[in-house]
């Protein structure tokens, strides 16, 4: 955990993470269930940051109106107390890391993340789970490693390392230097992490 230089004048004593908080991680990572643990024990607001881009049949702002995304992430993030769920980080970094207090980055191994999101995507393609409110999951398209733009097995493959390397040099940026960067690597440090902090939200 690399400590900020200075601690905002908002930031509740109890919490050691702050009050504005990003989850950022590769697909299947965690970053829902993390997220929401952390804004419980913190009293801030969930922010899902899919369910702001994700419009019906899949069609996504990031790319058909980033305009449309940087203006609901700033909405979103506009309060003093709240946890972001979701990566985006070009747009993340652009509409909110500057009043940011930590990024709790989940980089858990690549096998783990493939076997979640094929699990999961079985789950919810079996139950028709709707997701931000209209889209189905498709499941077999996972597999088709050659549509990229469909599978998440191949952006999770492609991603991994590329996500890595961006995440270690904006840990030492000096632009991000107001910032608490707290690194995971297991399941087990996810979970140890997140009781560290409700222990401390109580105390």
């Amino acid at each position: 955990m690399r400590s900020a230089s200075t601690h905002r004048a908002s930031q509740a004593p109890a919490s050691p993470i702050g009050r504005r908080v990003h989850v950022i991680g590769n697909s299947a990572s965690g970053k829902t269930s993390l997220a929401k643990r952390l804004a419980s024990a913190l009293q801030a607001d969930f922010v899902d940051l899919d369910a702001l881009n994700w419009l019906p049949d899949w069609v996504g702002l990031n790319e058909h109106d980033p305009d449309e995304l940087a203006r609901r992430f700033e909405h979103a993030t506009r309060g003093d107390a709240w946890v972001a769920a979701g990566s985006y980080r070009q747009f993340a970094q652009r509409t909110f890391w500057t009043r940011l207090d930590s990024v709790i980055w989940l980089d858990l191994p690549m096998p783990l993340l493939l076997w979640r999101v094929l699990r999961r995507s079985w789950r919810r393609w079996r139950t028709k789970e709707l997701l931000w409110g209209t889209n189905v999951e498709r499941f077999w398209p996972q597999l088709a490693l050659w549509r990229k733009s469909d599978s998440l097995v191949y952006w999770i493959i492609s991603a991994h390392h590329r996500k890595r390397e961006t995440m270690l040099a904006d840990m030492v940026d000096p632009r991000w230097g107001h910032i608490r960067f707290v690194r995971l690597t297991s399941v087990r440090e996810v979970d140890d992490f997140a009781s560290a902090v409700e222990d401390a939200s109580v105390r």
